[in-house]
C-alpha cells in the first residue's frame, strides 16, 4: 500500500502546502477509490485527499456502510499526520465505527485507529434533533 500511496501522490496538487497528501478508500467489495488533495488560492475551497477518496466512492454508488478501510499518507513528511477535522467528519458520518484507519509516513511507519478512537465523540444525526 505503501509504494501505491507513494505513486498517487504525484498527482496531487499542492503548490502553496507543498504537504503532498494521498488516500485510497477500500470498499467491502474489494474496489479502491483513490483521492488526492487538491489546493486552490482561496484556500477554503481546495479539498483534502481523504474527502476526495470517500465523496469518489460514493460518486460511483457506494454507500454509508461500503467501506472497509482506508489509507492515507503525506508524502512530504517523515512523520505520521492524521485527518483533519472537516474529513474526520465525513469519515465518521460514512463508515462504521469499527472500520481501520491507516495513516503512513513516507518512511513507512504506520498507525492504525478505529473510526470511533479518531472521532470520538462525532456530530451525526442526533445531534441535529
Amino acid at each position: 500500500m505503501i509504494e501505491k500511496l507513494l505513486e498517487l501522490a504525484k498527482n496531487s496538487y499542492s503548490p502553496y502546502s507543498h504537504f503532498r497528501v494521498a488516500t485510497i478508500v477500500v470498499m467491502k467489495d474489494g474496489t479502491e477509490f483513490k483521492g488526492v488533495n487538491v489546493e486552490n488560492a482561496a484556500y477554503g475551497s481546495g479539498i483534502c485527499s481523504e474527502r476526495s477518496a470517500i465523496l469518489s466512492a460514493i460518486s460511483n454508488g457506494y454507500k454509508k456502510g461500503d467501506f472497509k478501510e482506508l489509507h492515507c499518507m503525506c508524502a512530504d513528511s517523515n512523520r505520521v499526520s492524521t485527518s483533519c477535522f472537516a474529513c474526520r467528519q465525513v469519515i465518521s458520518e460514512l463508515f462504521d465505527k469499527d472500520v481501520p484507519l491507516y495513516f503512513y509516513s513516507n518512511t513507512g511507519e504506520c498507525k492504525k485507529y478505529t473510526v470511533s478512537e479518531l472521532c470520538p465523540y462525532p456530530f451525526d444525526e442526533d445531534d441535529l434533533k
